[in-house]
């Protein structure tokens, strides 16, 4: 438990360290260059993958519709959260009424399906 603990700590650790050294936690500049150095760097082997699929690529987004798209994003992540806890008071009570109604129905004996004479022969 402690060790993997530890390990996983290391992972995000250093997950963060790196990150942080190629410039992803720095100003815009420090991102949009690192952006541009990797789109420089996947242009040859997307260049080449289009080579062999069947199909058209897009090209990757510039920088700027990055932006807005990461933006927009997020924007919709924080309006669905408070969305959700704004009607958490809503989804608690139906499910406590919905396992208060499955309760009740476990407690009700069960119902006679057909009369008592069905499973006796029929007299001539």
């Amino acid at each position: 438990m402690v060790i993997g603990f530890l390990v996983r700590g290391g992972l995000v650790a250093g997950a963060v360290y790196y990150t942080n050294k190629v410039g992803i936690w720095g100003d815009s500049q420090q991102t949009e260059q690192l952006y541009n150095n990797v789109k420089s760097e996947l242009c040859p082997y997307v260049t080449k993958a289009k080579k062999q699929l069947p199909f058209d690529v897009p090209q990757l987004p510039n920088t700027g519709e990055m932006r807005f798209l990461a933006k927009h994003y997020y924007n919709e992540g924080v309006k669905g959260s408070i969305r959700f806890v704004h009607m958490l008071p809503c989804y608690a009570g139906r499910g406590i009424k919905k396992v208060k109604d499955t309760f009740e129905d476990f407690a009700k004996s069960p119902a006679i399906t057909g009369s008592q004479d069905a499973g006796s022969p029929a007299k001539q």
